[in-house]
């Protein structure tokens, strides 16, 4: 007979602590079953299981309810939250964390406090169930802002200096990812992530929502990049979770909050010209993230703020010592959060993009700028435009992958001069401004913008090809990249590179 079934036979006691007392008389236990608003911790590495659901209206928590699995640690955490958060704003419910839990129950051992720790998790889930869905919609407040927090140094001064600006400061965490093959503490959207990130804002007083977006991510980032690969193309997944999911999420969640505006920690700044928002560089060019946020329109720029914009990183990490904040030398996190603690070829080939390799792989063969086959890969999938390493080619001179057919599997190499490309073919662009404005183009993250400009006379939208010719050649050119389209200093819109129009590459400039 399992514990909980024990403690139901129990006949009625004097309780003699607040613990016993939901042991004896647990509130809401098996309310609410039906809700979608339902969050679930634990299982089969601990054995125990709690399961929050609630019910959001009017800006409150009208109902909650829980059960649970496991040691009887569990029921009287899951009945505290229901004592506490039903009835209560939803904010309130927002600041609720484990440690106030384990204070409801008069302190519980060691040995027992894992379970506060299930029922924070699981209460946290069903709030944030309710605000992905729009269950919590409050009136619009000026001075409210939801900010994004990663758990990291810069999103949490962000929330810092929206405090000492006035603001009412709401915390927001997506859950992105989760594989066990990952390092969850090194990316910035994992489940430890959003236990990290939410410890944070309850250390700072602040609410805080989970937003768990891995299905919108697994479709629209995920399985893009594995295509890509496939198809020898070389994807930017940043820019397209920032574009598709990441900011769209969070901004309507801020409108359903009631909130101003959305404050995250990225290093951008917004400039305004005469016909709206425009992205432009941080100040700290070392750490400038506008590349990767170019796929924000002129609506979404409307809303956002970024207050680390006009700071160096060393001057972030020093505000944040000065204010306490217990993360200010914490390492940065990686850029690409699904790929913390893996490589790209092992990513790859756990998800259907990139078969292992092995002794009688076939893959394909690599050939020089003539046709000359020089050896033999295990997949085209494991290089990228402009590489040189790791072709295991002997040559008098440095050889470097110059293109790739997917269709073949053929990989062309060839000397340093013939990554050099005059221009790019561009597809999947939209415009802010007309493109007769646009006389820099950046096509990676970290390089710098090249000068060009835009062959056709064409106005702001979307637009599904366009060609640019470059001022001075450009290296590595390479299907898939992102070309953020600039004015100056200014984002005027971004596109996806379909080809190079390079003497050196002919088949794929007349693909496109």
């Amino acid at each position: 007979m399992g514990a909980l079934t024990r403690l139901d036979s129990l006949p009625t006691v004097t309780s003699h602590s607040p613990y016993e007392d939901h042991l004896a008389h647990p509130r809401g236990r098996g309310a609410l079953a039906g809700s979608p608003y339902r969050g679930a911790a634990g299982g089969s590495a601990c054995g125990d299981l709690v399961t929050v659901s609630v019910e959001a209206e009017d800006g409150r928590v009208a109902a909650a309810g829980f059960d649970a699995r496991g040691c009887a640690a569990a029921v009287a955490a899951g009945s505290a939250v229901v004592e506490l958060v039903e009835g209560a704003a939803l904010f309130d419910a927002a600041r609720l964390s484990a440690d106030d839990l384990d204070r409801a129950l008069g302190g519980l051992s060691p040995a027992r406090r894992h379970a506060v720790h299930l029922a924070a998790d699981a209460l946290h889930r069903a709030l944030g169930a309710a605000a992905a869905d729009g269950a919590a919609v409050l009136a619009p407040d000026p001075r409210r802002t939801l900010v994004a927090m990663s758990g990291g140094v810069d999103s949490a001064l962000a929330a810092q200096l929206a405090l000492e600006a006035g603001h009412e400061v709401v915390g927001v965490t997506l859950e992105l990812w989760a594989d066990s093959e990952n390092d969850g503490g090194r990316s910035c959207c994992s489940p430890q992530a959003v236990t990290g990130a939410r410890a944070l804002a309850h250390g700072m007083g602040l609410p805080h929502l989970t937003l768990d977006l891995r299905a919108a991510f697994r479709r629209e980032v995920v399985e893009d990049y594995v295509a890509e690969h496939a198809a020898g193309r070389t994807p930017n997944p940043c820019v397209r979770c920032n574009g598709r999911v990441r900011f769209a999420e969070m901004l309507r969640l801020a409108r359903d909050l009631g909130a101003a505006r959305l404050a995250t920690g990225h290093y951008a700044r917004i400039a305004h010209d005469a016909e709206g928002p425009l992205l432009e560089p941080a100040a700290d060019g070392g750490k400038d993230q506008a590349y990767v946020l170019a796929r924000l329109g002129p609506g979404d720029l409307d809303r956002l703020w970024f207050p680390l914009g006009d700071l160096e990183k060393s001057e972030v990490r020093e505000r944040a010592r000065r204010a306490r904040i217990p993360v200010a030398d914490r390492p940065d996190s990686q850029d690409l959060c699904f790929l913390a603690g893996t490589g790209r070829e092992r990513f790859l080939s756990r998800h259907g993009g990139l078969p292992l390799p092995t002794a009688s792989s076939s893959g394909g063969e690599i050939v020089s700028l003539e046709g000359r086959v020089l050896g033999r890969h295990e997949g085209q999938e494991r290089f990228t435009v402009g590489q040189r390493r790791g072709l295991g080619l002997a040559a008098p001179e440095p050889l470097f992958v110059v293109r790739k057919d997917a269709a073949s599997g053929r990989v062309t190499v060839g000397p340093r001069a013939a990554l050099a490309a005059g221009g790019a073919v561009l597809g999947a662009a939209v415009l802010h401004r007309p493109a007769a404005r646009v006389d820099r183009v950046k096509l990676r993250y970290r390089s710098a913008p090249v000068p060009c400009r835009v062959v056709e006379d064409a106005g702001p939208g979307e637009h599904d090809r366009l060609e640019l010719a470059f001022e001075t050649p450009a290296e590595a050119v390479a299907p898939g990249q992102t070309a953020v389209l600039m004015q100056g200093e200014r984002v005027l819109g971004a596109a996806v590179v379909a080809a190079a129009t390079d003497a050196h590459a002919p088949e794929a400039a007349s693909a496109a």
